[in-house]
């Protein structure tokens, strides 16, 4: 017997499926970034979601059921210029049309505490689009002849397999065979540096001294440094340590903020920009919004940037603020870092808490799953920091099989915002928006299958297959929200 709640799903996928590419959930989130919000990434890439650009059906079996969704390779579109190629990495999570991304170490993401976290890097290391000769990795793999969309699927699956300990399938027989090949020969492989990171992010001090260093990593040959306010018509610059004014810098390089004796207190932000090949197997999450997380596969020459502060006090506390998600712990770290004369009180998620002249305290702010989250540090001079963002650090499946996290220490947003976890009442269902799928291209050529450690996007061209793939499209679109849905549903109900 079929109950209420599988025949409400069910007339849920019908609805899907009449509605085309319609949304089917909404998203919580605390909204835009502030103003006064502040550098609470480490910088690196900002992107959009777009298409996906190669792929097919696979089949996902779940304990009470199986289901047809579609796997393959998305587009990014990056801010400022150049396009990131992506996998997913949280089968359960549907993916947002044109939701934002942000750059961040997998210690900030829902691969944190992932023990196969390495092997998903191998996989993208030695398969499509980075091997772009699909005769070869087609020969490696014992498999039959492979296109950009079986390959793209076969890479899928085998990143799911790690990800998400996911039972996943593919259609294609060629596909199966490939991802069988990458699950069981990826190794372990070290997480890539960032495309861009200033550290600290945040400095403080007395005017009349340099404030610094702050430490350039970046895999840009050079980044720009452009200040922001009007603390540079009062003197304010940025100057090497031999005080030697600084307009740009690479990998390695330190940069200070020089203000003039006799400024009055103040403070002052700065941007590093530049161009670089993002490294694959960067790990892109959500910007203020839930959405699946994506790793990177390939990458095209792209704008990388990075934020920092300076704030300065000539008497009194002088606080440098800075915070950073931190998933393994579940909530938010904040930094108080004070360069003054006497001690910095603050007030943080309904606690007081003072650090002395010369010290440096971080605090955790617990925040509960899938909740967004805001608060705002004020200090003397008028400084004002806002944080403000959602703590996605755990796939669906392994949401679904914890009991409910509370907020422990309080993180409470402030008035107006909003609170609620995303799709709350579901099991800790996440929004569900269609992905797209469109037809898709063909790489590959002849000669031996060479690995691009350099990160580039693949090679593409026509492909005899893209009829196929167009005609079925708009069915996997339907099929793969709908069944994900489904899916997830069925585990809340047995309480994975």
């Amino acid at each position: 017997m079929i109950s209420v709640r599988r025949r409400g799903s069910a007339r849920l996928a019908a609805a899907c499926l009449a509605a085309g590419l319609a949304a089917v959930g909404t998203i919580a989130a605390a909204g835009p970034a502030a103003a006064d919000d502040a550098p609470q990434t480490a910088g690196g890439v900002t992107a959009t979601l777009g298409r996906i650009t190669a792929g097919s059906g696979v089949v996902v079996h779940d304990r009470h059921r199986t289901a047809e969704i579609p796997a393959g390779l998305f587009e990014m579109k990056v801010d400022g210029g150049g396009s990131l190629q992506t996998y997913c990495v949280d089968i359960l999570t549907n993916t947002v049309d044109g939701a934002r991304y942000r750059e961040v170490g997998a210690a900030e993401s829902s691969l944190h505490a992932n023990k196969d976290a390495g092997k998903i890097r191998w996989i993208l290391q030695h398969s499509y689009p980075q091997v772009n000769d699909l005769a070869a990795l087609a020969k490696d793999a014992g498999a039959g002849p492979l296109d950009a969309n079986t390959a793209a699927a076969g890479t899928q699956i085998a990143i799911w397999r790690y990800s998400d300990a996911a039972q996943v399938d593919a259609k294609d027989p060629a596909a199966a065979k490939l991802a069988d090949y990458l699950y069981k020969a990826a190794k372990d492989v070290e997480e890539p540096e960032a495309s861009l990171t200033l550290s600290p992010p945040a400095l403080s001090g007395k005017p009349g001294r340099k404030l610094g260093p702050v430490t350039v990593r970046t895999t840009a040959s050079s980044v720009t440094l452009t200040p922001s306010g009007d603390a540079v018509a009062r003197g304010v610059k940025i100057v090497d340590k031999d005080g030697k004014p600084v307009a740009a810098t690479g990998n390695g390089g330190e940069f200070y903020v020089d203000v003039p004796a006799g400024a009055p207190d103040g403070s002052m932000s700065l941007k590093a920009s530049g161009a670089a090949k993002v490294p694959v197997g960067r790990v892109f999450a959500g910007d203020h919004t839930t959405t699946q997380t994506q790793i990177l596969a390939g990458s095209s020459e792209s704008t990388v940037s990075a934020g920092a502060t300076a704030h300065w006090t000539a008497k009194g506390a002088a606080p440098a603020l800075s915070a950073r998600k931190n998933c393994a712990k579940g909530g938010v770290d904040v930094t108080a870092d004070n360069q003054g004369d006497a001690p910095f009180t603050y007030e943080l998620a309904g606690r007081t808490h003072t650090v002395a002249p010369g010290r440096s305290e971080t605090t955790l702010v617990k925040v509960g799953e899938d909740r967004a989250y805001r608060f705002t540090i004020t200090g003397p001079g008028g400084l004002s920091r806002t944080f403000s963002g959602i703590m996605d650090c755990a796939t669906l499946a392994a949401t679904a099989a914890a009991p409910p996290a509370g907020d422990a220490a309080g993180a409470a947003p402030e008035a107006g915002e909003d609170s609620g976890a995303a799709g709350s009442g579901d099991g800790g269902t996440k929004a569900t928006l269609a992905s797209r799928m469109s037809p898709a291209s063909t790489g590959g050529g002849s000669g031996k299958a060479a690995v691009r450690a350099d990160g580039d996007l693949a090679a593409t061209g026509g492909s005899n297959t893209t009829p196929t793939i167009a005609g079925i499209a708009i069915a996997l679109i339907v099929a793969g929200s709908g069944a994900v849905y489904l899916l997830r549903r069925e585990r809340a109900s047995a309480g994975e």
